[in-house]
């Protein structure tokens, strides 16, 4: 068997024992009153705050595209295999991302606070990025150039929708602060897997180098308002007794060699 094949099989298995363990992959139940953490006010001055989308011919822009045609280089290594995997950000199923960095099988343990928290943290962090992304117009490396392969499967419409900020990276930022947060011991390593979570996108082409960069910033903006928040601390301190229940059972993520390898693909 080739490393890219066994790359393939060990996280396809990952994501295939995530799903049958979480069942499905929609946010946990939610008071409708209290879907995230932030208000109307919160989420519309975080909006605001995104510096505007880089002009069309502009240097920031061109050192996007440049950037963006090196990642074609990844197509189909490992590294594009887990771009892939990272597709996934719905939670509960994509905080499977986070296993090797906390040293956890989150799939396998009951963690219905940490869950909730996530799923309030994804509403928030992807809320503000489809409220810049409405008025941005930048098309994605894939809707700019529509023979560019993504790593994921596209409808026409997912092609040409907007890319500024990324809200991929927004969401994933923001679960690596609140992980930072519950799990402080690991805050190091889960920030990293957030961040290649942003790389990811990169390499599918579904964003430019300043779409993550934006959407970064919007995940940790997110998590600081939240984070002050008492009805979140009370909810970090129950989800941290949580991943401390699911650490004492000694189970790990199976994919974690193939995420080591593929983490290990030299960047363009």
């Amino acid at each position: 068997m080739s490393s890219r094949v066994g790359v393939a099989s060990a996280l396809a298995a990952g994501l295939a024992l995530a799903a049958c363990a979480s069942g499905p992959t929609s946010a946990p139940d939610l008071d409708p009153a209290r879907v995230g953490y932030l208000s109307e006010a919160a989420l519309a001055r975080l909006a605001d705050a995104v510096p505007p989308v880089p002009d069309r011919g502009s240097p920031v822009d061109l050192a996007d595209r440049a950037a963006s045609a090196r990642f074609t280089t990844l197509e189909d290594t490992d590294r594009w295999l887990l771009a892939t995997a990272h597709a996934e950000l719905r939670p509960p199923l994509a905080l499977q991302h986070f296993d090797c960095a906390l040293g956890v099988r989150l799939a396998a343990a009951k963690t219905p606070r940490l869950d909730r928290i996530m799923a309030q943290i994804f509403h928030d962090a992807d809320d503000v990025a489809e409220r810049v992304k409405a008025h941005a117009a930048r098309l994605r490396p894939v809707g700019d150039d529509p023979d560019r392969r993504a790593c994921q499967r596209l409808t026409e419409a997912a092609r040409k929708s907007p890319s500024y900020p990324s809200g991929s990276a927004a969401v994933a930022t923001a679960y690596a602060e609140a992980f930072a947060l519950i799990a402080p011991d690991r805050a190091e390593a889960v920030r990293r897997i957030g961040h290649e979570i942003g790389v990811s996108r990169l390499v599918c082409a579904m964003h430019y180098p300043s779409d993550v960069a934006a959407g970064e910033a919007v995940g940790r903006a997110v998590v600081a308002e939240a984070a002050a928040r008492p009805d979140f601390l009370a909810e970090a301190q129950a989800a941290r007794a949580e991943i401390a229940a699911a650490r004492a059972t000694g189970l790990t993520n199976p994919g974690c060699a193939a995420e080591r390898a593929a983490l290990a693909t030299p960047l363009p």
